[in-house]
């Protein structure tokens, strides 16, 4: 529509007299203005007010010098929005791509979650991240950030994989077939990204390499089956039915040091943090202080408990024993002194883990039960192994366990903990591939690593680098259940609480 003459003579007037006017003023004078017009006349100005009221500050603050800012308000967004921002125009993309935002997010996802770490470890990225960014050429890192742009989905995609394997029993496994010459079974085991340790019946422990399932190194001065051992990267610490515990180099594999305390098998140990805590089936638990591998003192014996103690854990606040008393005992760390019993196990406690205020157990009442630390209450009880709970651990999402019927169960720990929870709801898989009683077992986000009085150590993996899923659960119960039944049928009579040799009693109750 074209303009009069007058009105662009008076505009020009009225526009020369508003400039006159201080910056109130003028507001007061568009005020009233806008009060005379139309609801028509309205829509009209907003339509041209709207894109004066916006401002892409992201592509400004780069012309300002302050591309950092701008890197910095991106990289606050998720994965989604990161995505949504790329697309809003070139410049918005060239901050992320040359700020390496994609790269960044993965790095904090990192440094959060195991899940993500190992998931690096696996698949061979954390080098990438580990590996300074060299200066070049823009294009050169726009296709550096490109590459972890197109690694996030895929790191999704092998979360899902795991989390839907964990669900469904499905899992690659590998065995290692341990040998034993004489005695067979393996009783404990720790494991790391390059190798297995493991202490076995024969009175040896082996190390095995993670990738060949090798056996690179065997310690023997044990003269009883080696029943428990944790390490670090400096020593090995293990405890026998030779009632020793003995430290080793474990880089080399030679002796260190040999504390003789128990009278009898020495069933469990922990260290941490220059604390070393033992049990053993002379009833007591010696706590130590550990100066060096070839200085480690005794500090305090506690007792109290009228059976084996069969198993330990503690932390900065509390040690956790349990025994085949039927009970579980808490004491302060700092002062030895007793805090409170655990009660409600119809048998003895063969094992535990003890972590923040959760305690999980497992009997020879074929149980396994949570419990709250500092008030004492039992807060569930997951019945379903028919056998012996032998050994258990759990982390945030999980409770595995394995027993003498030769199963490992994988329980939801958070529905456990619900008390709203179903009982039909918490084990989530039964896995059965051993022949014979789990004696131990652990586990992290991709894998569970168990051993057995069958003399074999079985890797699940829930990942499964080269794409195969391997068996499944109802595969595994086809496959072994045949060789469990001919497997307890020499083997039953062995640990109800009587006789038998002193690392298969341990888990047994109190003499009665």
């Amino acid at each position: 529509m074209s303009l009069s003459e007058q009105f662009l003579s008076e505009q020009s007037v009225c526009l020369e007299q508003f400039s006159t006017w201080s910056e109130m003023e003028q507001v007061n004078f568009v005020e009233q203005l806008l009060g005379s017009m139309s609801h028509y006349q309205h829509g009209q100005v907003q339509e041209y007010l709207a894109p004066m009221l916006q401002r892409d500050f992201i592509s400004v603050l780069p012309t300002c010098g302050l591309d950092h800012l701008a890197e910095r308000i991106l990289a606050c967004l998720d994965a989604k929005s990161l995505a949504s921002a790329e697309m809003v125009c070139s410049e918005w993309r060239r901050v992320v791509s040359e700020g390496l935002l994609w790269r960044k997010l993965i790095e904090s996802q990192v440094r959060r979650s195991n899940l993500w770490r190992g998931l690096a470890v696996r698949r061979g990225w954390l080098r990438d991240l580990r590996r300074p960014q060299r200066d070049g050429a823009e294009s050169d890192v726009g296709s550096s950030d490109s590459h972890y742009r197109q690694l996030y989905p895929k790191i999704l995609s092998d979360i899902r994989r795991i989390e839907s394997n964990w669900a469904k029993g499905s899992f690659k496994l590998r065995r290692i077939q341990c040998r034993s010459e004489s005695s067979k079974g393996v009783y404990c085991l720790q494991y790391d990204e390059d190798k297995i340790i493991s202490g076995l019946r024969d009175n040896t422990i082996k190390v095995w390499d993670r990738k060949s399932l090798e056996c690179t190194k065997v310690l023997s001065s044990h003269m009883g089956s080696v029943l428990c051992l944790q390490y670090d990267d400096d020593i090995i610490i293990s405890g026998s039915s030779d009632s020793t515990v003995r430290v080793w180099d474990v880089r080399t594999g030679q002796p260190l040091n040999t504390l003789y305390h128990h009278c009898e098998a020495v069933l469990h140990l922990r260290f941490c943090d220059g604390l070393m805590v033992t049990c053993s089936k002379d009833r007591s638990i010696a706590v130590w202080d550990m100066h060096s591998p070839s200085d480690i003192a005794l500090r305090r014996v506690l007792v109290g408990h009228r059976a084996a103690v069969n198993v330990v854990d503690f932390d900065s606040r509390y040690i956790v024993s349990a025994s085949g008393d039927r009970t579980i005992k808490v004491w302060h760390t700092a002062s030895c002194e007793f805090v409170r019993t655990l009660s409600g196990h119809k048998r003895g406690i063969a094992c535990l883990q003890y972590r923040d205020n959760l305690v999980v157990s497992g009997s020879s009442d074929n149980s396994i039960r949570l419990w709250d630390i500092e008030s004492g209450i039992c807060l569930r009880v997951l019945n379903g192994h028919e056998e012996l709970v032998r050994c258990i651990r759990f982390d945030s999402k999980r409770i595995v366990s394995g027993a003498y019927d030769g199963k490992i169960k994988v329980w939801d720990l958070q529905a456990a903990l619900d008390p709203r929870s179903s009982a039909d709801a918490l084990c989530i898989v039964t896995l059965s591939e051993h022949s014979g009683r789990v004696f131990r077992l652990q586990f992290d986000e991709f894998q569970i690593v168990s051993s057995s009085h069958d003399d074999t150590i079985l890797v699940w993996d829930f990942l499964g680098d080269d794409g195969d899923q391997g068996g499944t659960k109802e595969a595994a119960d086809e496959e072994v259940d045949e060789a469990v039944v001919l497997h307890f049928a020499d083997a039953d009579a062995e640990d109800e609480g009587g006789g038998g040799d002193a690392e298969d009693n341990e888990a047994g109750d109190e003499d009665d």
